[in-house]
């Protein structure tokens, strides 16, 4: 009986069941306990630094490829030069066979420096716009561009001529940064339209006939081909419009 009333206070049925409450109570770390908070996953952190540097590193890219194409163009313009411009016949020629290579070859010759020169700034700044909507993209309208202004002006230039020069791309690159914005119907993408337009817009004028010496068949084409380039590239866009007026449409019924 000694033995038991000596061991009687440490198994106090009371006094175990207020350990195990407190016990518990520290498990379930109430509000404004002293439990020290779980550390934020890295993946909760806000994402604005991972934005910005994909911003730069596009900026960074477009800058180099834009840049490259120019110098590329100054590199065969030299070589041009010191050939007698034996480079500019493989211009495009309207229906013949030898003139199928200017398809691939003419956007990056020009007749002379004075060509390259009034080229190179609208190369540079529309170029450069295409390339910032995303590398992919952008390269992507400027295949569309080439192709159909070459097809183009292959099929309708006037028999005997040579038809050369990066403007086709110029033209191109400006009407599908204008229409881009229209088909996908993004804010930021129709205010860089309107302000492309204000800059630019006036050259337009040149895919209509009657300027000697200038293929207007060429920037006629291009200009279509980049409204074919906005069109196509937009598609995704368009498609996820639908899909939300449809979700709109079946939710409100």
């Amino acid at each position: 009986m000694a033995v038991a009333e000596q061991m009687g206070a440490s198994f106090d049925p009371d006094r175990i069941a207020a350990l195990r409450a407190q016990l518990e109570k520290s498990a379930q770390a109430p509000a404004g306990s002293s439990v020290p908070p779980q550390p934020v996953p890295p993946a909760a952190a806000p994402a604005e630094p991972g934005r910005t540097a994909a911003l730069k590193l596009l900026w960074q890219r477009a800058i180099a490829m834009t840049l490259a194409f120019v110098a590329l163009l100054y590199a065969i313009e030299g070589v041009d030069s010191v050939t007698s411009h034996d480079l500019d016949q493989a211009g495009v020629k309207p229906r013949t066979a030898a003139g199928l290579d200017g398809i691939l070859f003419a956007p990056v010759l020009h007749a002379n420096w004075a060509h390259l020169l009034g080229n190179t700034l609208p190369v540079i700044v529309l170029g450069l716009l295409t390339l910032l909507t995303g590398i992919g993209r952008g390269l992507a309208a400027t295949a569309v561009i080439w192709v159909v202004a070459g097809i183009g002006t292959w099929l309708t230039g006037a028999s005997g001529s040579l038809h050369l020069g990066a403007s086709v791309l110029v033209f191109g690159w400006l009407t599908y940064l204008i229409s881009r914005g229209l088909f996908t119907r993004n804010l930021w993408q129709i205010g860089l339209g309107l302000v492309v337009g204000l800059l630019y817009g006036s050259i337009l004028w040149g895919v209509l006939p009657g300027q000697p010496g200038i293929s207007w068949q060429g920037h006629l084409f291009g200009a279509l081909g980049g409204l074919l380039a906005g069109w196509v590239l937009s598609s995704n866009e368009r498609r996820h419009r639908r899909g939300e007026s449809a979700g709109r449409l079946a939710s409100s019924g």
